[in-house]
């Protein structure tokens, strides 16, 4: 997957939203106003970041070549994925939607029962 696919496919999830908090080159796809998927805009990274069980994060990162510990973020709970390399777009998308259910099973309850999130 490129750039443009992992942002379109994250911001089809419901309520998904995007925004730049760390300056207009690094691009965040959030749910509830938590950071599920980060990724640079500038083309100085040639992955982008998702949040991850621990446990599975370890089975991916044993798996596949292109998965490691998060670049810059909490190793246990964030994995770093290649755009290009041994993952297959299909499990690309299913890392997404694993990581904005992580995500979201983490909000408020009051912002979960906002978005209509169970």
């Amino acid at each position: 997957m490129n750039i443009e696919e992992v942002r379109e496919y994250g911001l089809s999830l419901p309520h998904a939203t995007e925004r730049c908090p760390f300056g207009s080159d690094t691009l965040s796809l959030e749910i509830g106003g938590r950071i599920f998927c980060l990724m640079t805009l500038d083309n100085q990274w040639d992955f982008y970041n998702l949040k991850a069980d621990p446990d599975f994060a370890i089975e991916l990162r044993d798996r596949y070549a292109s998965i490691r510990p998060g670049y810059h973020m909490n190793k246990r709970h964030w994995i770093s994925v290649d755009f290009h390399g041994d993952v297959p777009d299909a499990v690309h998308r299913e890392l997404i939607l694993h990581s904005y259910r992580q995500t979201a099973m983490k909000l408020p309850r009051n912002v979960r029962e906002q978005l209509s999130i169970t």
